[in-house]
Protein backbone atom coordinates (compact mmCIF):
# COMPACT_ATOMS: atom_id res chain seq x y z
CA UNK A 1 0.00 0.00 0.00
CA UNK A 2 1.77 3.25 -0.64
CA UNK A 3 2.66 4.98 1.92
CA UNK A 4 0.52 8.30 1.28
CA UNK A 5 -2.76 6.32 1.95
CA UNK A 6 -2.74 6.28 6.00
CA UNK A 7 -2.31 10.42 5.55
CA UNK A 8 -5.23 10.75 3.50
CA UNK A 9 -6.99 8.68 6.60
CA UNK A 10 -5.36 10.75 9.61
CA UNK A 11 -6.72 13.98 7.48
CA UNK A 12 -10.06 12.70 7.27
CA UNK A 13 -10.12 11.65 11.25
CA UNK A 14 -8.75 15.10 12.14
CA UNK A 15 -11.77 17.04 10.40
CA UNK A 16 -14.18 14.82 11.76
CA UNK A 17 -13.67 16.72 15.44
CA UNK A 18 -14.93 19.61 14.06
CA UNK A 19 -18.24 20.52 14.95
CA UNK A 20 -21.32 19.25 12.84
CA UNK A 21 -24.44 21.05 11.53
CA UNK A 22 -27.89 18.82 11.96
CA UNK A 23 -28.71 17.08 8.59
CA UNK A 24 -31.05 13.82 8.46
CA UNK A 25 -27.80 12.12 6.39
CA UNK A 26 -24.52 10.69 7.49
CA UNK A 27 -22.98 11.37 3.90
CA UNK A 28 -23.71 13.00 1.26
CA UNK A 29 -22.19 11.83 -2.39
CA UNK A 30 -21.77 14.25 -5.44
CA UNK A 31 -22.03 12.62 -9.01
CA UNK A 32 -21.92 14.87 -12.03
CA UNK A 33 -19.91 15.01 -15.55
CA UNK A 34 -16.40 15.93 -14.98
CA UNK A 35 -15.84 19.36 -14.77
CA UNK A 36 -18.75 20.06 -12.46
CA UNK A 37 -16.99 20.81 -9.83
CA UNK A 38 -17.10 18.11 -7.26
CA UNK A 39 -13.60 17.93 -5.91
CA UNK A 40 -14.07 21.54 -5.34
CA UNK A 41 -17.09 21.99 -3.88
CA UNK A 42 -16.88 18.71 -1.77
CA UNK A 43 -14.72 20.13 0.22
CA UNK A 44 -16.67 23.26 1.00
CA UNK A 45 -19.86 21.37 1.60
CA UNK A 46 -17.26 19.10 4.44
CA UNK A 47 -16.33 22.58 6.10
CA UNK A 48 -20.11 24.01 6.19
CA UNK A 49 -20.79 20.40 7.92
CA UNK A 50 -17.47 19.76 9.81
CA UNK A 51 -17.41 16.75 7.85
CA UNK A 52 -14.50 15.00 5.83
CA UNK A 53 -14.05 14.92 2.36
CA UNK A 54 -13.05 12.10 -0.33
CA UNK A 55 -12.57 12.13 -3.94
CA UNK A 56 -12.81 8.47 -5.05
CA UNK A 57 -10.23 8.83 -7.96
CA UNK A 58 -7.51 10.30 -5.20
CA UNK A 59 -8.10 7.20 -3.08
CA UNK A 60 -7.88 4.83 -6.25
CA UNK A 61 -4.83 6.59 -7.57
CA UNK A 62 -2.81 6.39 -3.86
CA UNK A 63 -3.90 2.86 -3.90
CA UNK A 64 -2.96 1.85 -7.39
CA UNK A 65 0.55 3.92 -7.36
CA UNK A 66 -0.13 5.62 -10.31
CA UNK A 67 -2.60 8.58 -11.81
CA UNK A 68 -6.02 7.88 -13.17
CA UNK A 69 -4.37 8.44 -16.57
CA UNK A 70 -1.89 6.22 -16.27
CA UNK A 71 -3.93 3.80 -15.10
CA UNK A 72 -6.00 3.70 -18.11
CA UNK A 73 -3.30 3.80 -20.07
CA UNK A 74 -1.38 0.83 -18.59
CA UNK A 75 -4.50 -1.32 -17.56
CA UNK A 76 -7.44 -0.16 -19.41
CA UNK A 77 -10.64 1.61 -18.37
CA UNK A 78 -12.49 -1.80 -17.23
CA UNK A 79 -10.31 -2.42 -14.97
CA UNK A 80 -10.23 1.23 -13.63
CA UNK A 81 -14.06 0.60 -13.14
CA UNK A 82 -13.34 -2.39 -11.13
CA UNK A 83 -11.37 -0.28 -9.12
CA UNK A 84 -13.50 2.29 -8.62
CA UNK A 85 -16.71 -0.03 -7.56
CA UNK A 86 -14.40 -1.33 -4.87
CA UNK A 87 -13.65 1.83 -3.85
CA UNK A 88 -16.90 3.68 -3.50
CA UNK A 89 -18.47 0.34 -1.99
CA UNK A 90 -16.25 0.21 0.64
CA UNK A 91 -16.12 4.51 0.90
CA UNK A 92 -19.52 4.82 0.68
CA UNK A 93 -20.30 3.44 4.22
CA UNK A 94 -18.46 6.03 5.97
CA UNK A 95 -20.22 8.62 8.30
CA UNK A 96 -19.79 12.46 8.63
CA UNK A 97 -18.60 11.90 4.81
CA UNK A 98 -18.84 13.91 1.50
CA UNK A 99 -17.62 11.65 -1.11
CA UNK A 100 -16.91 12.64 -4.96
CA UNK A 101 -17.61 9.99 -7.54
CA UNK A 102 -15.85 9.84 -10.75
CA UNK A 103 -17.80 11.04 -13.48
CA UNK A 104 -18.53 7.57 -14.85
CA UNK A 105 -19.32 5.64 -11.57
CA UNK A 106 -22.81 6.35 -11.93
CA UNK A 107 -23.02 3.96 -15.14
CA UNK A 108 -22.49 1.12 -12.60
CA UNK A 109 -25.88 -0.07 -12.11
CA UNK A 110 -24.70 -2.09 -8.71
CA UNK A 111 -23.22 1.36 -7.44
CA UNK A 112 -25.84 3.42 -8.57
CA UNK A 113 -28.97 1.33 -6.97
CA UNK A 114 -26.77 0.84 -3.61
CA UNK A 115 -26.47 5.13 -3.57
CA UNK A 116 -30.22 5.81 -4.20
CA UNK A 117 -31.25 3.05 -1.52
CA UNK A 118 -29.61 3.77 1.68
CA UNK A 119 -31.20 6.10 3.10
CA UNK A 120 -28.57 7.14 5.18
CA UNK A 121 -26.97 9.05 1.87
CA UNK A 122 -28.17 12.49 -0.33
CA UNK A 123 -26.95 11.86 -3.71
CA UNK A 124 -26.24 15.03 -5.25
CA UNK A 125 -26.05 15.56 -9.01
CA UNK A 126 -23.96 18.65 -10.13
CA UNK A 127 -25.47 19.70 -13.68
CA UNK A 128 -23.68 21.00 -15.92
CA UNK A 129 -23.93 21.71 -19.74
CA UNK A 130 -21.70 20.34 -21.76
CA UNK A 131 -20.76 23.75 -23.47
CA UNK A 132 -19.33 24.44 -19.92
CA UNK A 133 -17.23 21.24 -19.38
CA UNK A 134 -15.57 21.99 -22.21
CA UNK A 135 -14.77 25.36 -21.13
CA UNK A 136 -13.70 24.15 -18.00
CA UNK A 137 -11.82 21.09 -18.73
CA UNK A 138 -10.07 22.67 -21.97
CA UNK A 139 -6.04 21.89 -21.67
CA UNK A 140 -6.57 19.26 -19.21
CA UNK A 141 -6.53 16.25 -21.57
CA UNK A 142 -3.73 14.64 -20.20
CA UNK A 143 -5.07 14.45 -17.02
CA UNK A 144 -9.02 13.37 -17.95
CA UNK A 145 -8.55 10.27 -20.40
CA UNK A 146 -12.33 10.44 -21.15
CA UNK A 147 -11.97 14.13 -22.27
CA UNK A 148 -9.14 13.52 -24.63
CA UNK A 149 -11.94 11.12 -26.89
CA UNK A 150 -13.66 14.05 -28.24
CA UNK A 151 -15.60 11.84 -30.49
CA UNK A 152 -17.25 10.44 -28.02
CA UNK A 153 -17.43 12.75 -25.60
CA UNK A 154 -20.80 14.01 -26.31
CA UNK A 155 -22.25 10.14 -26.71
CA UNK A 156 -20.99 9.94 -23.23
CA UNK A 157 -22.74 12.77 -21.70
CA UNK A 158 -26.11 12.06 -23.48
CA UNK A 159 -25.52 8.39 -21.85
CA UNK A 160 -25.02 10.04 -18.52
CA UNK A 161 -27.40 12.71 -17.96
CA UNK A 162 -30.97 10.35 -17.35
CA UNK A 163 -28.30 8.55 -14.70
CA UNK A 164 -26.77 11.82 -13.14
CA UNK A 165 -30.77 13.03 -13.04
CA UNK A 166 -32.20 9.73 -11.10
CA UNK A 167 -30.25 11.49 -7.95
CA UNK A 168 -32.19 12.44 -4.70
CA UNK A 169 -30.76 16.19 -5.93
CA UNK A 170 -30.04 18.17 -8.88
CA UNK A 171 -28.38 21.61 -8.97
CA UNK A 172 -27.71 23.13 -12.36
CA UNK A 173 -24.11 24.60 -11.80
CA UNK A 174 -23.05 26.43 -14.48
CA UNK A 175 -23.97 30.13 -13.24
CA UNK A 176 -23.34 29.62 -9.88
CA UNK A 177 -19.83 29.50 -7.66
CA UNK A 178 -18.69 26.90 -6.11
CA UNK A 179 -19.32 28.22 -2.46
CA UNK A 180 -23.34 28.86 -3.85
CA UNK A 181 -22.91 25.37 -4.97
CA UNK A 182 -22.12 24.17 -1.57
CA UNK A 183 -24.14 26.01 0.15
CA UNK A 184 -27.46 25.16 -1.83
CA UNK A 185 -26.99 21.51 -0.73
CA UNK A 186 -26.15 22.33 2.64
CA UNK A 187 -29.69 24.18 2.57
CA UNK A 188 -31.69 21.58 0.85
CA UNK A 189 -29.64 18.75 2.81
CA UNK A 190 -30.53 20.17 6.35
CA UNK A 191 -34.50 20.90 4.82
CA UNK A 192 -35.06 17.43 3.58
CA UNK A 193 -37.33 15.51 4.37
CA UNK A 194 -38.04 13.12 6.79
CA UNK A 195 -35.38 10.15 5.15
CA UNK A 196 -36.50 7.67 2.40
CA UNK A 197 -37.52 4.34 4.47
Amino acid sequence: MPSHIPILVQMVEQQKTEPALAVPYRRIVLTGFMGSGKTTVGPLIAAGLGWSFIDVDDVIAAEAGCSIAELFRRQGEAEFRRRERAAIARLAQGDRLVLALGGGAIEDTNTRTSLLANPDTLLVHLEIELATTLARCNGTENLRPILADQANLAARYAKRLPLYRMAHLSVAVDALTPQQVAETIIRAAQHSPIKRS
